[in-house]
């Protein structure tokens, strides 16, 4: 606690003023603060609103996608909803979470200007990601005995099946599109990512209309990937010439990738994807959950029209914690202890802020929302009593995303892992079972499981992002970075020693 005392008094000691012969103490003292409060702000805003556009295109284009689905009849709409389910479960999560090791290793390289450690990390992880799409494109092949397997009508599984053969190109195009965000984003370049994603949603109707009339459901499934592989085209041209003009410094590092490059970027992609797998598997299984419930069927209404709220929500949260794990990551390879404190605290601060609010636009539209996907009065008022549980989830949502970015930013996603299988896994499922069947509480006996779980992981998260030793993971940030420009294969045993600190 004494560190961090000391690092408060350095904070407000480094930021410039112009104190008059009047002013006291505290008010010195208010005028630095708020010096450090405008000067975040303006930094994590800027990367976090173009992120925050994009992510809400992707939720825009995951409705576009299920509303011509549903034009197609009952049958494509369950079908490929079974499929698209099933491929984020099984491939689009994984992808992603692999990618998550990007953040650490590119952020704290371009915060200490290792333009070497970028490229190759870059190359690195597309690669990865490749590899990673054969046993995935396996488990897609074969998507129809396993839904028939547990349960699922032949019929929707076939549909499913095909949906997701003509999906499997767009594993290719993820294995390209989340390394170049990552590489972007882990540089505060976000703008360019949010013009590509809003150019591709613009692309993304049209296109719908004339392959869904083509092709019918494989052509909503050809959709998606032409968007996505707009975006990956658009991005990767970005990078060339925004590259080609950063003169000799920005050259090299491309191919030189050794043992040990490759033996952090593993070490830290594991505990990255099952943090995110993990969270994203629990929503499908409280989801498959519901469906055992008495009045299944209105329950997994009701639950899935709140969720949908939920992911707007998640558009905005995901933003702030990759904001936070880019700043963090920022200022640790640019060795500068100060500046990375006050950025995991403020962001801290704004998803608490955020979280409030989210908190409160659902307990305010939770008489509307329900109404514009059901007229079935009995799921309306499901939804509107099942949103206001919902919303205190969310304030606690908010800031669990954020404490998972600034730990990632300090290269150690394992305590998020471990958060998230504590209170995920450990407590809000089995309680939430005990809760909804045992004591009869149905859906909301299953959602107060999960708030109690994400309260839990919150206040591991926490004591770990407290009780950071800043100036030490500035050092370590610098020996990284600085060994890997080396060549020096020591830099490997400095990373992933973090989590015996």
């Amino acid at each position: 606690m004494s560190e961090t005392l000391k690092l408060e008094e350095n904070a407000l000691e480094k930021v410039p003023s112009q104190p008059t012969g009047t002013e006291t103490f505290s008010q010195k003292w208010a005028t630095k603060l708020h010096q450090i409060i405008v000067s975040e702000f303006r930094l994590q805003k800027g990367i976090s609103v173009p992120l925050m556009a994009m992510n809400l295109t992707w939720y825009l284009k995951l409705v576009i996608t299920t509303a011509f689905l549903g034009r197609l009849g009952e049958l494509q709409l369950a079908g490929g909803a079974f499929g698209f389910t099933f491929a984020n479960v099984t491939g689009f999560s994984v992808l992603s979470g692999l990618c998550g090791a990007m953040e650490p290793i590119c952020g704290q390289a371009h915060g200490a200007k290792n333009y070497r450690l970028l490229h190759k990390t870059l190359l690195m992880t597309i690669l990865l990601l490749l590899v990673a799409t054969i046993p995935i494109t396996f488990l897609w092949l074969n998507v129809d005995k396993i839904l028939i397997h547990f349960g699922q009508q032949r019929e929707i599984s076939t549909v499913a099946k095909d949906y997701l053969l003509y999906l499997l190109p767009d594993l290719i195009v993820t294995a390209f599109l989340c390394p170049l965000k990552s590489y972007l984003s882990s540089q505060a370049i976000t703008v360019p990512i949010m013009l590509s994603s809003a150019t591709a949603l613009a692309v993304h109707v049209p296109l719908n209309i004339l392959l869904s009339r083509w092709k019918g459901l494989q052509g909503v499934s050809m959709t998606v990937c032409l968007t996505d592989l707009i975006v990956v085209i658009m991005l990767t041209v970005y990078v060339i010439m925004s590259e080609a003009r950063k003169g000799e410094n920005w050259r090299g590092g491309w191919c030189d990738q050794g043992r040990s490059d490759w033996l952090r970027l593993v070490k830290l992609s594991g505990p990255c994807c099952l943090t995110t797998c993990l969270e994203w598997w629990c929503y499908e299984i409280l989801v498959l959950l519901t469906g055992h419930l008495s009045e299944a069927k209105e329950a997994v209404a009701v639950l899935v029209v709140v969720l949908n709220f939920d992911y707007l929500l998640y558009a905005i949260m995901l933003s702030l914690a990759t904001c936070a794990s880019t700043r963090v990551s920022n200022e640790l390879g640019a060795k500068q202890p100060i500046p990375s404190y006050q950025s995991a605290h403020f962001s801290l601060a704004i998803s608490i802020i955020c979280g409030v609010i989210g908190g409160s636009v659902m307990v305010a539209a939770r008489g509307l929302w329900g109404s514009l996907y059901s007229h079935d009065i009995r799921v309306v008022k499901g939804v509107k009593k099942t949103m206001l549980l919902m919303a205190v989830i969310e304030v606690v949502n908010f800031p669990l995303a954020v404490c998972g970015g600034i730990v990632r930013g300090t290269a150690r996603p394992w305590l998020a892992m471990y958060a998230n299988i504590a209170g995920f896994y450990f407590l809000a499922l089995p309680l939430g079972v005990v809760l909804a069947f045992r004591n009869g509480l149905r859906l909301t006996g299953l959602l107060l499981g999960f708030l109690i779980g994400m309260v839990s992981s919150l206040i591991l998260l926490l004591m770990f992002v407290l009780r950071i030793d800043w100036v030490k993971e500035a050092e370590k940030a610098q020996k990284l970075v600085n060994d890997t420009q080396r060549g020096n294969s020591d830099a490997t045993k400095e990373m992933v020693d973090n989590n015996n600190v």
